[in-house]
């Protein structure tokens, strides 16, 4: 009779301590959702500034984290659903889709995706690097640096990238 009340103590014991564990995974897997991004000990970097250019043209950033003025090629425009020529607009960098939050603003150097809006019309595109063949493509942390600004664009099965590099 008492061995049967110590394994029903023991069982009970673990069961507490398995439901603490997992209670206290829980929570700070919320706490890192809601302190997006994740890395506490690291400052979030200073907003893009100055003259970003491509082969398709450019972006200038003012420093405030919002405010954009591009002037972008007719490729680039259609391939972006933007004005081509010289517009001011707004930006954000983006997490990429993560059910169940969906995209939602987050530092650029662990952006999945840029959105630039110029007056009503707004779009989102990927940021990655896109290898030589088109093949594969890398999306993630640190694809957007303070120097470089990749826009990753598949199309026909392939991927391929034009990149923003700072004057």
């Amino acid at each position: 009779m008492k061995k049967s009340f110590r394994i029903i103590g023991i069982i009970f014991l673990a069961i507490l301590a398995v439901t603490g564990i997992l209670l206290y995974v829980d929570h700070k897997q919320r706490e890192q959702l809601d302190n997006y991004p994740y890395e506490p000990d690291t400052p979030a970097p200073d907003p893009h500034d100055g003259n970003f250019v491509s082969e398709h043209g450019t972006m200038r950033f003012n420093g405030d984290g919002v405010s954009i003025v591009i002037d972008f090629d007719e490729e680039l425009s259609a391939l972006l659903e933007l004005p081509s020529g010289q517009h001011e607009g707004q930006y954000v960098f983006l997490s990429g889709n993560l059910p169940p939050h969906g995209s939602f603003d987050v530092r650029y150097d662990i952006a999945h995706e840029l959105r630039i809006s110029v007056g009503d019309v707004s779009t989102t595109v990927d940021l990655g690097l896109a290898s030589k063949d088109g093949s594969t493509a890398e999306v993630g942390v640190n694809t957007v640096t303070d120097r470089r600004i990749p826009l990753l664009f598949r199309r026909d099965g392939k991927s391929f990238t034009v990149i923003f590099e700072k004057e």
